[in-house]
């Protein structure tokens, strides 16, 4: 059974969220400001957090950084919540790392059609799964990447994002099917999420950066450049 962390203050927010994941059969905790969110994540290392960014006493920033440089915490996935009138928070939140995002008011069913993605792209596989294309080692058991054997560190959306043009390399992948296959998107209209998390993936691995190239009026590709 996954278990889910709210961070929410308003409680009728927190109980529809709440209500729609048990109902999924998911196990749900909930903080009703930043600093019982640190708290609760430390202490309970649940499998995703739900944050979000308008939180007293800590905003969803603060947390999302606390929560990232914990050890305990740290590979945990982030979902970030914000109104629709603050999408400058949905590109900030990007680049700082979040797994995904959702704007409020939100539909239910997309919220828990998310959730479920999410925690999809951070699941460990079991049998031996190692991809190795030049020198990109990518180990589908631990969500570990490595480069010339120094390890990357990357969120489990990173991960699959890179996975999916490695597994694929030399072939274009255009946006939609990207947002679909790693998100799980079904209106790929907004593209912000993809290019954040391209930009924010090329800064990861450096050198390599060169690997990932945009094509254009399509999406993107891994070419191996070793």
């Amino acid at each position: 059974m996954y278990r889910i962390l709210i961070a929410e203050d308003e409680s009728d927010v927190r109980d529809l969220v709440s209500f729609n994941l048990q109902r999924e059969g998911m196990e749900t905790l909930a903080a009703k400001d930043g600093i019982e969110a640190v708290d609760l994540a430390c202490k309970e290392t649940p499998d995703m957090v739900i944050l979000d960014l308008m939180l007293p006493g800590r905003n969803g920033f603060a947390v999302f950084k606390e929560l990232r440089l914990d050890s305990r915490t740290k590979a945990i996935p982030i979902m970030m919540l914000t109104a629709k009138a603050q999408l400058d928070d949905v590109i900030a939140g990007l680049e700082l790392g979040a797994d995904d995002y959702l704007t409020k008011p939100f539909s239910p069913k997309e919220l828990v059609l998310r959730v479920k993605a999410l925690l999809r792209r951070s699941k460990v596989t079991s049998g031996n799964a190692v991809v190795k294309v030049g020198k990109f080692q990518l180990d589908k058991n631990t969500l570990h990447c490595f480069i010339d054997s120094e390890k990357v560190d990357l969120t489990p959306t990173e991960f699959k994002l890179l996975l999916l043009m490695v597994e694929r390399e030399g072939q274009p992948q255009e946006r939609g099917d990207l947002l679909r296959e790693v998100w799980g998107y079904r209106d790929t209209a907004n593209t912000r999420t993809l290019d954040t998390h391209v930009k924010r993936l090329r800064e990861k691995i450096g050198a390599q950066a060169s690997c990932i190239e945009t094509v254009r009026g399509v999406g993107y590709q891994f070419r191996n450049i070793a």
